[in-house]
């Protein structure tokens, strides 16, 4: 059986794309999701996949960087995979696929520059934060917490955690808050 697997970064993206050439692929299955690629953690319906597929199925994903972002993510998924006796293709790339010894190797420089380039995104980011914070435009996240209600709520007694709670913020903010 062929298995699909879509993933987006955002909530603001569209999986339809991706679903739509998955199905046309023959996929009978389709494991869909709104996660960042950067990690294999928290994402959840890629782990239900994973478990789902079967000897003799092929999991199917329409471009490698959806699948994973990291050579050592795609590795151990492959690995995984393999160990199952679970083949693994990809629609945009073509000769990336666990069935040939090219394929796999096809894979591995593919999976390389998905990472080299998400290292130069993140590379550039730093660098234009930096150039921000220079010209005195970049400020950072703007505050969530007042401090100053803190401190009320904290002189009328009440303790760190209902002001937490009250708050709707972490204990240790409520903390800082008055600390600072």
């Amino acid at each position: 059986m062929l298995v699909g697997y879509a993933r987006v970064s955002s909530n603001s993206q569209s999986l339809d794309i991706q679903e739509e050439a998955l199905t046309a692929a023959g996929c009978k299955k389709i494991f869909a999701e709104k996660m960042s690629g950067r990690s294999t953690a928290d994402r959840d319906q890629l782990a239900l996949a994973l478990d789902f597929v079967r000897e003799g199925d092929t999991l199917v994903v329409t471009r490698l960087d959806r699948l994973a972002r990291s050579v050592g993510d795609l590795h151990q998924i492959i690995e995984r995979l393999m160990g199952k006796g679970v083949e693994f293709r990809c629609l945009a790339q073509a000769g990336v696929n666990t069935d040939t010894s090219t394929g796999r190797l096809m894979m591995g420089i593919l999976s390389a520059v998905a990472a080299f380039e998400s290292d130069l995104r993140r590379e550039r980011q730093m660098e234009g934060v930096e150039k921000a914070k220079a010209a005195g435009k970049y400020k950072g996240r703007p505050a969530s917490i007042d401090p100053a209600k803190v401190r009320e709520l904290h002189a009328s007694g009440m303790g760190a955690s209902q002001i937490a709670k009250t708050m709707k913020i972490g204990r240790a903010s409520v903390y800082r808050a008055l600390a600072a």
